[in-house]
């Protein structure tokens, strides 16, 4: 449960241990941020829809226990989202903040 006191009223949760694999990852984004039906599973399909949301508006993205976090897949799947999130967060018209709570998967 999110308590709106620690600051993060409005954040979209998505939890780690339901986002183990990359497939699950895909199907836990589109469930929590109701991402467009036609989304792909490529890194490349779930950055454009990311970039049409923050076209929107700023987004804050809470992962909770975000050790679990593509735990099931190679190390270098966990690579690729978190240098897909910075991309957004550096080039997108609006902001994204993204909090990982637990430690990333070694």
């Amino acid at each position: 449960m999110i308590d709106e006191d620690d600051g993060w009223a409005g954040a979209v949760v998505l939890a780690g241990a339901a986002a183990r694999t990359r497939p699950a990852l895909f199907a836990a984004m589109a469930e929590a941020l109701a991402l467009p039906a036609y989304l792909g599973n490529t890194w490349d399909a779930l950055a454009d829809v990311l970039r049409d949301r923050l076209d929107a508006g700023p987004l804050t993205l809470l992962v909770t226990d975000a050790g679990q976090l593509l735990a099931d897949e190679p190390t270098d799947q966990y690579a690729l989202l978190l240098a897909l999130l910075d991309d957004l967060a550096t080039t997108a018209p609006h902001p994204l903040r993204v909090v990982l709570r637990d430690a990333a998967p070694s």
